[in-house]
């Protein structure tokens, strides 16, 4: 019989495990019971008290030497970080000054160290709490390997070389039959051979050559084919599988290197589509450009407020008070400017967040559609009433808007060509209009055709190339015309019409707001130039139009032209640490000998076109293809169910938990289960977690305190940047060799060890050219670190000091725990060199490489600003067809109701009796599934609720503290099963809130773990007691809407791959 926990604190959980605190603390597979942390499960709290009697009372935190600058990680904002250390324990944990994530404006970087030390960045409670999560009692030290089923949470520890052994060869590796491992998966080794099979493969699906053709021209090597009779499918390495949910550059360099280049696997999929996937992907194809007769280039990536110097800025769907990049970051700069006077916010949201309650507008916008229909309504009225910056908009071309010192342009008065049945389809061109093409050369030799863009000029129907920087092209930006016979449009005429589909007031109340607040806000946006801008994050991307929602939002920006100016839209800018510039110092991409280009089809299907594959069997696919996204989480372990459109055979994940993270996210834990779908399953994480706890291997990870990563920048950030985290404090796994070196076991180890193992290229003595050895991690790292030391400029002009003697002392007295495994001074030499050996110091003691704030303007713009075209009109998406229903997909920013499945089919879940709408949102004490062991985080916010607006609340006769159950169409019982007999309500006590919207519940991430010690686990035959703190509260994704069409994963945007958290329907039950 399965046994049903209830979704709260159980006093008797800890009495049936059969394990006492004092046996859980003497295992050798945790932390809490290592011999590293033996007798404690709080070591850092007392041995840093022993660290302070030791000084005789001397207070030495804001020593220099007694600081490590680094990065945090506990949530994705990657906050600058001062780690503060006492007899090699970290102690205190506070903001790098010299990192515009903490500071605005920042230190200058030529600040002394030792003035640096006495001075505190900020930090959010989280950063703070992250001492918590290094020393974690239930940090896994040792390999686990499964001991049971899949799930059942039993154990056994074995040695690391035994489990890189087994993974590698396979063989009857659980009791249950062989299982093939990764040297009979990765098969195909010769660069030459995979070229040839690729290319022709291509010819395949391309009909240029038949399949018998391929099968007779390649029949030597056809076994190395996923599917001879789909060889466009690609080979067997493809069925090795990376998912990861939270990576960085460095790390993310290194695991693509692995899987794709040596291993051979087009499928490295990341999490992207969980948190805001469909602002990425819009924002990829807003940034598109035209280069060699087509739209391509687009950059992954999306814009926020420049809120330093804003005047005005709508929050949509986001909340930097306590999430979205974030609130040392960002909270700072809204405080002066709304307390100074020089900023005013307005916050569409249903919930009144901690932003909201400090706006001057607060918009309780309905959650399923209202978002949208805010953005229609303002474009309809910034229009009709000239409020836009017709000079920016009637730009065509570079050269137009370099003349009038706009950094980008915009396609809004380029004219599209309308059909007999009245939808947009190609942009119109010279050759509709009888003009000739011209021939041009690409940069690979082959010659192309150009055939100019058209826009309307008075009477005039001006040829144009968009990227022509001496001749100017403006045109007419609301325009219908019929030109040679052919009816056109321009594209802000179309968006126009789009917005016409409604009145003002119709929109208003589609949106559930006040027209008169619509109204306001729409005044005030167009009041202030350029100074303006509209934020937008997850409340805007996670719908089943999220793609069209963010577009229409940022069309929003686009009218007053906002983009790349002060006070306006803003983008990240890094420096360059792979190297692949001229004139730096290490190319860290260069090709290797064995080195193997993926190809193939991947599993999640992303940028492929399904009716241009040999799979294609008319409409619709049997799941999703996603030719304009990727990194789709939510598609990754549901393809593997489905084996579509091949079977997996190996799955490796990283720093990743679908189960909790997604909606739906119950919909995985079957087919995790099943070892016939997925023959093999491998993790890396720091504890057993929700999704790692039906792995096969568990592999321990060292903690963002004690590695190495890169995490870039945020949309935000004006000043161009470079974080680094680096370690800071000694690592608390054990210690592995690898080619030989002594290491942490940690995930570097491990694609090292796998890649010895394996005998991949790329790897060992030498492997990237003479003395360029990859046999430890700051082989690599190191010299990404060189890189952003030298600057991107060729002649190294940009290169930063060098460390004079005292920043010497000093950067080798603060690592002075550091074993000997982690940090060698004479071999991190070695790796860069003597002459840029302290250029590279001088970085890491700042944590980073930081441009100063001031420089970061110019001239009332960003100095960094985006320079290029804006995509209005999504050509590509009109000219592609949708694998589910056969259709061009829709190729501008619009209105679409929803939610839909993936057919494009309106869900009714209200009329079924589902009358109240289920949205999350985050707690500043809390990240999804990183901080639940953080107790000084808990002590402020032990748990969560099933929060109500008070109208509900009596209207179903509940009050504060009752308990309810969350039930919906897809998951009528409310309920967790987690395949071992173990069932979870989705039930929590009642917050009763005036400051919700009426009809809405709310429940805040982060709480209602059954994994990470929340429940018991056994390792090594012992049950182990489990932490009933990291029990309480609710999770509440499993009620979140399962797609009816696929039935193994939750709703999603077809065109910009989100999973979608703000559309699903639910019931509040008594529990």
């Amino acid at each position: 019989m399965p046994r049903e926990i209830p979704s709260s604190v159980n006093p008797d959980l800890a009495k049936a495990c059969g394990v006492s605190r004092r046996d859980f603390l003497k295992t050798s597979a945790l932390l809490g019971g290592s011999a590293l942390l033996a007798g404690s499960t709080t070591p850092v709290w007392s041995q840093a008290g022993a660290a302070s009697e030791a000084a005789a009372g001397a207070y030495v935190h804001h020593r220099a030497e007694n600081q490590i600058l680094s990065a945090c990680q506990q949530c994705n904002t990657n906050c600058g970080m001062k780690v503060k250390l006492v007899d090699g324990k970290v102690v205190k944990i506070d903001g790098n000054p010299y990192n515009p994530w903490c500071m605005t404006p920042q230190i200058p970087e030529e600040t002394p160290l030792a003035q640096a030390a006495t001075v505190e960045g900020s930090l959010c409670p989280k950063g703070q709490a992250g001492i918590q999560t290094l020393y974690d009692p239930y940090r896994i030290v040792k390999v686990l390997k499964r001991a049971g089923k899949r799930g059942e949470n039993k154990w056994k520890t074995i040695p690391f070389e035994q489990a890189v052994e087994e993974i590698v060869n396979g063989g009857d590796l659980f009791g249950e039959g062989p299982v093939e491992g990764l040297k009979d998966i990765v098969v195909l080794r010769d660069p030459k051979i995979a070229k040839a099979l690729a290319e022709d493969a291509a010819q395949v699906a391309a009909k240029k050559m038949t399949v018998e053709e391929f099968k007779a021209k390649h029949a030597d090597n056809l076994h190395v084919l996923i599917d001879p009779n789909h060889p466009d499918l690609g080979p067997k390495n493809n069925q090795f599988c990376l998912n990861w949910g939270r990576l960085k550059s460095g790390r993310a360099d290194l695991l693509r290197e692995f899987f794709n280049r040596s291993c051979g696997s087009v499928n490295y999929h990341g999490h992207t589509t969980v948190c805001q996937g469909s602002l990425y992907f819009a924002g990829k194809a807003m940034s598109d450009q035209f280069v060699e007769g087509k739209f391509t280039g687009g950059s992954k990536f999306y814009w926020q407020a420049d809120t330093g110097n804003a005047e005005f800025c709508i929050f949509v769907g986001a909340n930097p008070f306590e999430a979205n990049y974030g609130p040392p970051l960002r909270a700072q700069k809204v405080t002066e400017g709304t307390v100074d006077g020089r900023m005013k916010i307005a916050v569409i949201d249903p919930r009144c967040s901690k932003t909201a309650s400090r706006a001057w507008k607060w918009l309780p916008v309905e959650p399923v559609n209202g978002v949208p229909a805010v953005a229609m309504a303002m474009i309809r009225w910034i229009i009709e009433n000239r409020r836009y910056d017709a000079a920016y908009l009637a730009n065509a071309n570079k050269a137009a808007a370099r003349a009038d010192g706009e950094p980008s342009w915009s396609q809004a008065a380029w004219l599209v060509k309308i059909g007999e049945d009245g939808k947009p389809g190609k942009f119109l061109r010279a050759s509709d209009l009888g003009r000739p093409t011209e021939k041009r050369t690409r940069k690979d030799g082959s010659s192309w055709e150009f055939d100019a863009f058209i826009v309307k000029s008075g009477a005039d129907f001006l040829s144009f190339d968009p990227n022509d920087e001496k001749n100017a092209a403006e045109g007419e930006i609301l325009v219908e015309a019929e030109v040679n016979g052919i009816r056109a449009k321009s594209v802000l005429q179309i968006i126009y019409e789009a917005a016409q589909a409604q009145s003002f007031a119709a929109w208003c109340e589609t949106a559930g707001v006040r027209t008169a607040d619509v109204l306001d806000i729409a005044k005030e946006f167009t009041s202030h130039g350029k100074k303006a801008a509209a934020d937008l994050h997850r409340g805007v991307s996670q719908h089943t139009s999220g793609f069209y929602n963010v577009a229409a939002w940022y069309v929003v920006n686009a009218l007053i032209g906002n983009m790349g100016w002060q006070g306006g839209l803003c983008k990240a800018t890094t420096w360059n640490h792979v190297g692949n510039r001229p004139g730096k110092p290490f190319d860290t991409t260069k090709r290797f000998a064995g080195d193997i280009r993926p190809w193939g089809v991947n599993i999640i299907r992303h940028g492929s076109v399904y009716d241009k594959t040999t799979l294609f069997q008319g409409f619709p696919a049997k799941r999703p293809w996603y030719p304009f996204s990727s990194d789709i989480y939510q598609e990754v372990i549901p393809s593997i169910g489905d084996q579509y459109p091949y079977p997996i055979k190996a799955l490796f994940l990283y720093m990743g938990s679908p189960v909790y993270a997604l909606p739906s996210g119950h919909t995985l834990i079957e087919i995790l289960k099943d070892t016939r779908k997925l023959p093999l399953f491998i993790a890396s994480d720091i504890v057993i977690g929700e999704t790692t706890m039906y792995a096969d291997y568990i592999f321990p990870d060292t903690t963002y305190l004690e590695r190495w990563e890169f995490p870039g920048a945020h949309p935000s950030v004006a000043p161009k940047v470079f974080p680094i985290r680096q370690p800071a404090a000694a690592p608390l796994v054990e210690t592995v060799k690898v080619f030989g070196e002594e290491m942490p076991m940690n995930l570097e180890a491990l694609i090292l060890a796998l890649a010895e193992k394996l005998k991949l290229s790329g790897y060992g003595e030498n492997a990237l050219g003479p003395g360029l050895h990859l046999k430890r991690e700051e082989d690599l790292y190191l010299r990404m670190v060189a890189n952003v030391a030298w600057g991107d400029k060729e002649d190294g002009s940009e290169r930063v000091p060098a460390a004079d003697a005292e920043e010497m002392r000093i950067f080798l007295e603060a690592r002075r725990h550091l074993p000997r495994s982690v940090f060698d001074p004479e071999r991190w030499k070695k790796v860069v060199g003597e002459a840029l050996w302290p250029h590279v110091v001088y970085v890491l003691n700042r944590g980073g490489r930081f441009q100063s704030y001031a420089k970061a303007y110019r001239d009332g713009r960003l100095t960094h600003a985006y320079d290029k075209m804006l995509g209005l009109y999504f050509e590509n998406l009109a000219t592609t067809k949708d694998s589910m229903t056969g259709k061009p997909y829709h190729p501008y920013p619009d209105f679409i109701a929803g939610p839909r499945d993936c057919k494009g089919n309106l869900l009714r879940d209200r009329e079924a009796g589902y009358d109240m709408t289920l949205i999350t949102y985050k707690h500043i004490t809390q990240t999804k599934t990183r901080t639940v062991g953080n107790y000084w985080l808990t002590a402020v916010y032990p748990e969560n609720y099933v929060e109500l607006a008070a109208a509900d609340a009596r209207r179903l006769g509940l009050k504060y503290g009752d308990r309810v159950r969350i039930v919906s169409a897809t998951n009528p019982d409310g309920i967790w099963d987690l395949g071992n007999g173990t069932r979870i309500p989705i039930a929590g006590k009642v917050k009763v809130l005036q400051g919700l919207r009426p009809g809405v519940v709310a429940f805040s991430l982060g709480h209602g773990h059954w994994a990470q010690g929340a429940l018991p686990f056994e390792i090594d035959g012992k049950i182990f007691t489990p932490d009933e703190r990291r029990f309480r509260g609710l999770h509440a994704n499993a009620a979140m809407r399962v797609d009816p069409v696929l039935g193994n994963t939750t709703l999603g945007d077809m065109v910009g791959g989100s999973a979608v958290f703000y559309q699903s329907q639910v019931r509040i039950l008594r529990a």
